[in-house]
């Protein structure tokens, strides 16, 4: 393994060092809560949207804290949960009156975390409403599984309810747009290869050069089935079958779709690999009206792609063109 790093131990708190120093006017770390919140406050009370997960999944969620989107975020260990402490100094320091969101994805540890935090804090004066990401097309959604996991859904969550935030909705509206986005949402992934944390120094598994894992997730763990590695088009086609199936969108309706990287996937592929989603899109009568491709949800250094499709609505639509400013999203014009 070979990495630009110091310690193992410390690749975390390096990262998020590093982060609020290339972007001082976005982010400040604050080192003993290890949490990263906005570096100016609103100049008005508005809805808070705090994030947290594992990291390893770069630019999830630290990426994305700014105008538009977050106001902060507790970064776990690699691939761990944040622990309750993180989510309450984050609660606390973002709090300015009009109620806070914490969106947590669907993963056993940020679900009782957060869940243990919000006890916690049950007699301070602050309004928390939780918004669950679970979007992942990969897992039944029964009584036999936890249920299904967070994935690409986090960001157009963050994303759209972030902008509704900042024009000034109020904490139920913010909630309900948030929620809306999460259940026309739906995820699945392709892995190409494992990926290699910090501290295990190895892969966490081994795959042929001609395999690849269906129905990954963003911790490097295998994936639903493997099978032998296809074409761009025939992955493309995988993708589409499984996410359509699951949430067959009303014709006519616009589509935001998220193609994803895991990390070590070069752009070139993944646009040729959009190229193949869109072409496959338009010959179903499907209207993409919006894309996003690159690495947003990552898991370290892993080969793969995530799509994740979002059926749009006038509101969510206008949501998501309006401006952004963070590290690692941005257009629009922002205050």
């Amino acid at each position: 393994m070979k990495r630009f790093m110091n310690d193992p131990k410390t690749v975390v708190t390096d990262y998020l060092e590093g982060l609020s120093a290339a972007h001082p006017h976005l982010v400040k770390f604050d080192r003993e809560a290890r949490i990263l919140v906005r570096a100016r406050r609103p100049e008005r009370p508005k809805v808070a949207l705090i994030a947290g997960g594992g990291s390893g999944c770069e630019p999830l969620h630290t990426g994305f804290v700014g105008p538009g989107m977050l106001d902060a975020v507790c970064p776990g260990a690699i691939f761990t949960s944040p622990v309750p402490r993180q989510i309450i100094a984050a609660t606390r320091a973002v709090d300015c009156g009009a109620g806070l969101i914490h969106i947590v994805k669907n993963f056993t540890g940020e679900v009782m975390n957060f869940g243990m935090a919000q006890e916690i804090m049950a007699f301070d004066d602050i309004t928390v409403e939780t918004v669950l990401i679970n979007d992942d097309v990969s897992i039944k959604d029964d009584d036999d599984s936890a249920g299904r996991r967070g994935l690409g859904a986090t960001v157009l969550v963050e994303k759209i309810a972030g902008a509704a935030a900042e024009a000034g909705a109020d904490l139920a509206t913010v909630a309900g747009i948030a929620r809306r986005v999460a259940a026309r949402s739906r995820t699945f992934g392709v892995g190409l290869t494992s990926c290699t944390p910090p501290e295990r120094g190895q892969p966490i598994y081994r795959m042929a050069d001609n395999e690849m894992d269906l129905g990954i997730g963003i911790s490097g763990s295998p994936g639903r089935d493997r099978v032998p590695l296809s074409s761009a088009c025939d992955i493309a086609a995988i993708l589409l079958d499984e996410v359509l199936s699951d949430r067959p969108p009303a014709p006519a309706s616009p589509l935001l779709v998220l193609l994803s990287g895991l990390g070590g996937t070069p752009d070139a592929e993944l646009y040729l690999l959009y190229g193949e989603i869109d072409r496959a899109l338009r010959a179903r009568g499907l209207k993409p009206a919006r894309c996003l491709v690159g690495n947003f949800v990552t898991s370290l250094e892993q080969m793969g792609a995530s799509l994740t499709l979002l059926e749009l609505d006038d509101e969510l639509l206008s949501l998501w063109d309006a401006p952004v400013h963070t590290a690692a999203m941005r257009w629009g014009m922002c205050p």
